[in-house]
């Protein structure tokens, strides 16, 4: 059983990494990218947390709440909700794999430590976390 597997307790099958990564990439690209996330996220409460994300030290852990408040404050509680009803899960369950997910996904996206800018690259496309669902179902995250 991967690390995600066993985080999700059993439901791997439906809200996979593969799936959580994929909800965390809708986060992205709702938010305009690692930039637009991280500063919605920074001003609604996770400043800290998402500073060791994007930064070269380790990633500080947030609950499965603080990041359903910050995205719910952030606009964007819709999105769990709606991905949550796809793979036919309760958004707690979501929000526990994205309080896992996210973290390494932002990590991965910004590996000088510092995110994008909106000019630069700041954009998002899915195929920037490719590779990541390997590395966290490998359990090398």
């Amino acid at each position: 059983m991967s690390f995600l597997d066993s985080l999700l307790g059993g439901q791997g099958q439906q809200a996979g990494a593969g799936s959580m990564i994929g909800v965390a990439g809708q986060l992205l690209q709702q938010a305009g990218g690692v930039q637009g996330l991280t500063s919605m996220l920074q001003q609604h409460g996770l400043g800290d947390a998402v500073q060791s994300w994007v930064g070269t030290g380790a990633n500080q852990a947030v609950s499965s709440d603080q990041l359903g408040q910050a995205l719910q404050n952030g606009g964007m509680g819709s999105i769990v909700q709606e991905a949550a009803s796809k793979m036919g899960v309760d958004p707690s369950v979501v929000l526990n794999g994205l309080s896992q997910v996210l973290p390494h996904a932002v990590d991965h996206l910004t590996p000088d430590g510092q995110a994008p800018a909106a000019g630069q690259g700041g954009g998002f496309n899915f195929g920037m976390l490719e590779g990541l669902a390997g590395k966290l179902m490998g359990g090398q995250a």
